[in-house]
């Protein structure tokens, strides 16, 4: 079946629109993407025909956006941090040689915030007139992670669970919480009482590998009621590929919050309300030496992460 044409613009041109409002004119925007105002002009009006609205209004002082073009600004300027947060994430995963900084983070971690801490610290370098740090960033499971900092391959990880790595120190930077979390329809969706932590020993749930965190916690929140869990009904190793197992029909798994919050919001997966489990968890930055992140861009990274969750 043929796909309709999409109205959305490509990134530039979303650069440009967002360049006008904050410019205030149609040159100031095209000085700043580095083209010709005639060019960044006829750009702008190919914007307006392909979204099929009006989006600026022309005028000899420069250009104001209409209403809706203050919207579409809006809508555009999260997706543009996103990109740019896609951007650096891309960048760090390709070839490590040459990299002034190497990162290494577990999957949830690296997933939902590494990307925005990194965008985070080449913006205050470049503001600070630094030169931007070159990154190369790993993920992996806590395990995969601490073994990296402990051989020297890793400036600095960020890992998740329960307890500080021991030989290592560390910080935490963020808090977190999983939620069992079902596809919708499902007989556990429609439970009226929380699930009790025999109830959730019970379940084959689809899981993480050994040695991630995420996995770890609910060991350990099963273990204070002397419980062990079921086999896993299905066994993966990034939190994307659990979540996007059970959306797709998948056991039941616990996933952190951040990771399903879209997902939840959107009616795409169901929180299962469980009880008497402790299923929060903190994400620490570690490293090796003092008891104080390295001075430059590793202290600089974990000054981030701490500020911005």
């Amino acid at each position: 079946m043929t796909q309709p044409p999409s109205h959305v613009p490509d990134l530039p041109a979303l650069r440009l629109l967002v360049g006008v409002a904050r410019h205030g004119s149609i040159g100031g925007a095209a000085r700043e993407a580095g083209v010709s105002q005639q060019a960044a002009s006829e750009r702008l009006r190919a914007v307006e025909a392909q979204v099929g609205l009006t989006l600026l209004q022309r005028g000899a002082r420069g250009s104001q956006l209409t209403s809706a073009g203050v919207v579409l600004v809006e809508w555009a300027g999260r997706l543009l941090d996103v990109a740019d947060e896609l951007d650096t994430a891309i960048d760090g995963l390709r070839s490590a040689r040459g990299r002034d900084l190497a990162v290494h983070a577990s999957m949830t971690v690296a997933e939902s915030l590494v990307p925005r801490w990194l965008v985070l610290l080449r913006q205050r370098q470049v503001a600070d007139g630094h030169r931007p740090t070159a990154v190369s960033l790993t993920a992996g499971n806590s395990r995969q992670v601490v073994d990296a900092v402990r051989r020297g391959a890793a400036h600095v990880g960020f890992v998740e669970g329960l307890d500080v790595p021991a030989g290592l120190r560390s910080r935490t930077v963020a808090h977190d919480r999983l939620v069992l979390v079902a596809p919708p329809g499902t007989p556990l969706t429609r439970r009226r009482s929380p699930l009790e932590p025999d109830e959730v020993a019970e379940l084959a749930l689809t899981g993480r590998e050994a040695g991630s965190g995420t996995r770890e916690v609910v060991e350990a929140a099963l273990a204070r009621h002397r419980l062990t869990g079921a086999a896993p009904a299905l066994e993966l190793t990034t939190a994307t590929a659990v979540r996007e197992a059970v959306r797709a029909g998948s056991a039941p798994a616990f996933l952190s919050r951040r990771v399903v919050e879209r997902d939840l919001a959107a009616g795409q997966l169901v929180e299962v309300p469980v009880t008497g489990l402790a299923l929060e968890r903190a994400f620490r930055a570690v490293w090796v030496g003092s008891g104080t992140p390295p001075a430059g861009p590793v202290r600089d990274l974990v000054a981030i992460a701490r500020t911005s969750d």
